[in-house]
């Protein structure tokens, strides 16, 4: 699967996930968002939770915003594709760490990779940052049960289930 970024460059360089993701070859950046493939959006604002169904739906592609949690509003997504909404997930970057939703641009598409059942590219993703396994390992359980669902409605009933578990 593609990782594409919509990249804004708002945020700190030497702590960007996304340059970092171009340095290593993982993901492909643009600057302005008429580049930017059709693919599944990973958007927090969309109406719809990311599930295993919407990998066909997005071609081969996955798309993220990078920009800082400041400017992440609605209006920064209007990219072309099938946005979908991560489920809940917790932060292992050092900025946010054990912060839910608060999940840097790798962590993000780890994330959706994982839920598409590409664990192996997930962890290549992850391999240049030092935290990047304790992302999975802190996700396992919750990364393992949204990768088994069919639709989104089963990932929301998961995530339902796995917060009143946590509390």
């Amino acid at each position: 699967m593609e990782c594409h970024i919509y990249y804004e460059g708002d945020d700190d360089p030497d702590k960007c996930t996304a340059r970092r993701l171009e340095k290593f070859d993982e993901a492909t950046l643009y600057r302005t968002m008429g580049q930017v493939p059709y693919g599944v959006v990973l958007n927090p604002h969309a109406e719809q939770a990311l599930s295993p169904a919407d990998a066909e739906d997005g071609l081969g592609t996955l798309v993220a915003l990078d920009c800082s949690w400041e400017s992440a509003e609605e209006a920064s997504f209007k990219m072309n594709g099938v946005h979908r909404a991560l489920p809940f997930l917790v932060a292992a970057n050092p900025v946010n760490y054990g912060r839910p939703f608060q999940l840097t641009t790798v962590e993000a598409l780890a994330s959706a990779l994982c839920i598409f059942g590409e664990r192996g590219r997930a962890e290549a993703i992850l391999e240049p940052f030092r935290w990047g396994e304790t992302f999975l390992t802190l996700n396992e359980e919750p990364l393992r049960r949204y990768s088994e669902c069919t639709d989104s409605s089963e990932v929301v009933a998961v995530q339902e289930d796995y917060l009143a578990d946590e509390e």
